[in-house]
């Protein structure tokens, strides 16, 4: 049996719902990341113990949270004994416009994941862009490198389109695939 863990920030709850989908999908535990930028009681643990490790923060200002950094930055010590060397990583994120520059925070989340020596799981998606296609599709934002969703900045988490959301779950169950056909 593979362990998953979705470790995570969110500041206004849409974050949560996309790693709660995620974690759905994967058979995952979450590993949230506080406001003060902190994992909970065991939370080392938890994604030390991990086969694979999927990272989701929401997108402001084109990169991650403060709070996801000072996570990333706190993973130098497992960096530094290459702790993670060979697991699975993937990513996911959220912001409020169809764009709001998402991919800069997947490419942080996977240069994070480069830095400590892991292996990266895309969406395995096609995107949504045929004339037919509709803003609660699958793959609507078109990621192909991990899951994006948006979320206009006066909704609120409730009111996630369940398209975004079955993405998230959809690319966790990709993730927890693939950790159990490399553990095999």
């Amino acid at each position: 049996m593979t362990r998953i863990a979705v470790v995570f920030h969110s500041g206004y709850g849409h974050t949560l719902r996309m790693a709660q989908a995620v974690a759905d999908g994967a058979g995952a535990e979450l590993v949230p990341i506080d406001a003060d930028g902190n994992l909970p009681d065991g939370g080392w643990d938890q994604l030390n113990a991990a086969d694979a490790i999927i990272m989701g923060s929401p997108t402001y200002m084109g990169t991650v949270s403060w709070q996801f950094k000072k996570f990333a930055d706190a993973s130098s010590k497992a960096w530094f004994t290459q702790a993670w060397k060979d697991k699975l990583f993937a990513g996911f994120t959220n912001s409020a416009t169809m764009n709001g520059d998402k991919l800069s925070t997947l490419h942080y989340l996977f240069t994070l994941a480069m830095q400590h020596s892991g292996l990266w799981v895309g969406t395995g998606m096609m995107p949504s862009n045929s004339k037919a296609a509709q803003r609660n599709d699958l793959n609507y934002v078109g990621s192909f490198s991990g899951a994006m969703a948006q979320s206009p900045s006066d909704a609120s988490a409730a009111e996630m389109l369940p398209g975004d959301l079955e993405t998230a779950r959809q690319f966790g169950a990709r993730v927890a695939a693939t950790a159990a056909r490399l553990k095999g």
